[in-house]
C-alpha cells in the first residue's frame, strides 16, 4: 500500500494557496511522513489506543511488551486468548485492556472491517464504523487515516499539536479553536493531512518563528 496522494503535487497546491504555509514548508524542509503500512488496520488501532495520553518512549516500551506476547502479527482471536490481567501486566491501565478486547470483538463482527474494506469507505464512514470500539475517538481514528490508510484530506481539529504549530506559524497569540482551524483548513483541501504534518512540524520547532 502507499500513500493515496503524491506529495509534491499536495506541495504545489498548498504553496499556491496559502503563502504562510508555502513559508512554513520551507523552513521544515521535504516531507516525510512516517507511515504505518506494515500494520494491519486492526494492530494500527491496538498500537494507537497503547499510545493515547502517554510520552512516546513510554507507549513504545509497553507496546513493545505487548507485541512480545504474541508470535507475529496481532489478531483480535490471539488478544481475546490473553486475559485483561495479562494485558495489565504488560502495562496497560484497565481501561486500556478493555479497550482493545472490545476491539477485537468488534473486529471478529465485522463492525471493524478489513483494509479491502477500509479503502472502500470515505473517511467520514471509517470514523464513524471505528469509534464505536470503546475507548477509540474520532483522533485515534484520524490518526489511523493519516499514517497507515495513507489519506490525502485529513486535518486532526483537536490536536493540541496541529493547533499549537498554527498558532506559531500564522504569528497568533491564542490558540485557534476548532472551528477556526477547521474554516482556514479549508484552503489546505483537498491535502489537509499534509498541511497537517507541516504543522506538526511548526509545533516542535517554534524557534523557526521568534522575531
Amino acid at each position: 500500500m502507499a500513500l493515496q496522494y503524491k506529495p509534491e503535487t499536495a506541495i504545489r497546491r498548498l504553496s499556491k494557496a496559502d503563502p504562510v504555509m508555502a513559508a512554513l514548508m520551507k523552513k521544515a524542509g521535504p516531507f516525510d511522513i512516517a507511515t504505518e503500512f506494515d500494520l494491519t488496520p486492526f494492530e494500527a488501532l491496538v498500537r494507537a489506543i497503547v499510545y493515547q495520553q502517554l510520552a512516546g518512549s513510554a507507549a513504545a516500551a509497553i507496546h513493545g511488551r505487548l507485541n512480545a506476547l504474541f508470535d507475529g502479527e496481532i489478531t483480535a482471536e490471539a488478544l481475546l486468548k490473553r486475559r485483561k490481567s495479562t494485558l495489565r501486566k504488560v502495562g496497560l491501565s484497565e481501561a486500556k485492556a478493555l479497550a482493545v478486547h472490545d476491539l477485537a470483538n468488534k473486529r471478529i463482527d465485522g463492525i471493524v472491517p478489513d483494509l479491502k474494506t477500509l479503502q472502500q469507505l470515505s473517511n467520514e464512514e471509517i470514523i464513524e464504523r471505528l469509534t464505536a470500539v470503546r475507548g477509540v475517538g474520532r483522533w485515534t481514528v484520524e490518526m489511523m487515516l493519516i499514517f497507515r490508510l495513507g489519506r490525502a484530506d485529513v486535518l486532526p481539529l483537536n490536536d493540541l499539536g496541529i493547533r499549537k504549530g498554527y498558532q506559531f506559524a500564522y504569528g497568533q497569540d491564542a490558540l485557534p479553536t476548532p472551528k477556526a482551524l477547521a474554516k482556514v483548513g479549508e484552503q489546505w483541501s483537498p491535502y489537509r493531512t499534509v498541511a497537517s504534518w507541516y504543522l506538526w512540524r511548526a509545533c516542535h520547532s517554534p524557534e523557526w518563528f521568534d522575531k
